[in-house]
């Protein structure tokens, strides 16, 4: 009886020691299946959340930069009255124009903000600038607020120079004039048209830039209204 109870005791010994089971190797690789599942969700979720928030965190600063740079350039706004006496000789002429859409406005004035790049290169700090909002020509539905420069200052204060993009997916671009003489704020401003303001600037202007949500947060809004310093056109030539 002892020699068959050790033999019982050897076989069942062999049959743990030959290894695990068919079903026990697929249930462990169906665990680690899982493991693996819930561990892939958690990073790629992770990573979203990751690229929406820095899509959103650059949404912001567009917004932000493109609105400070409109403010900074209509804080050093200009009119002059520094003409030739012979107007076939007259090359330049500034001026303060916004108008005013259903969509969105636009803005154009001469201002001391050129920024002098080459070395030692002629050009001065006087530059003709718009603002104004176009539609993205490969992007279906989608409009971009835009910067234009021109410089030095030519005859049209409307057309002309180099266009960049400051804020793409705009939604609201809209700007307000602050009248001095009527203490009124007004859609419009024109100091090219006897019927407008000829030789005068707006006492103040505000300004409304907003920017499409990303990932179902609100819209990037930002208003802000600044002070233009320089009222009167330039006239150097006589003491008031």
């Amino acid at each position: 009886m002892s020699a068959i109870a050790n033999t019982l005791r050897h076989t069942r010994a062999r049959r743990n020691a030959a290894g695990l089971t068919l079903i026990e190797i697929l249930v462990s690789l169906t665990i680690l299946a899982m493991m693996s599942l819930l561990i892939y969700g958690a990073f790629d979720s992770m990573s979203r959340g990751k690229k929406a928030e820095t899509l959103r965190s650059d949404r912001a600063r567009e917004g932000r930069e493109a609105s400070a740079r409109l403010v900074r350039e209509l804080q050093s706004a200009f009119l002059s009255q520094h003409q030739p006496t012979n107007v076939s000789l007259v090359t330049r002429n500034t001026a303060f124009v916004g108008q005013s859409y259903s969509d969105f406005d636009r803005i154009d004035f001469t201002t001391f903000a050129h920024r002098r790049i080459g070395k030692e290169s002629h050009e001065s700090d006087q530059a003709e600038v718009g603002y104004f909002v176009v539609k993205d020509p490969e992007v279906d539905g989608k409009f971009d607020l835009v910067r234009r420069e021109q410089t030095p200052i030519d005859i049209d204060p409307l057309r002309g120079g180099v266009v960049s993009v400051l804020a793409e997916d705009i939604e609201t671009f809209d700007v307000k004039y602050l009248d001095p003489i009527t203490g009124n704020w007004v859609e419009t401003w024109d100091t090219t048209q006897i019927t407008g303001q000829p030789n005068r600037l707006p006492w103040e202007v505000r300004v409304k830039i907003a920017l499409k949500s990303v990932k179902n947060s609100p819209p990037f809004s930002y208003t802000t209204k600044t002070t233009l310093p320089i009222g009167q056109p330039l006239n150097f030539g006589f003491a008031r």
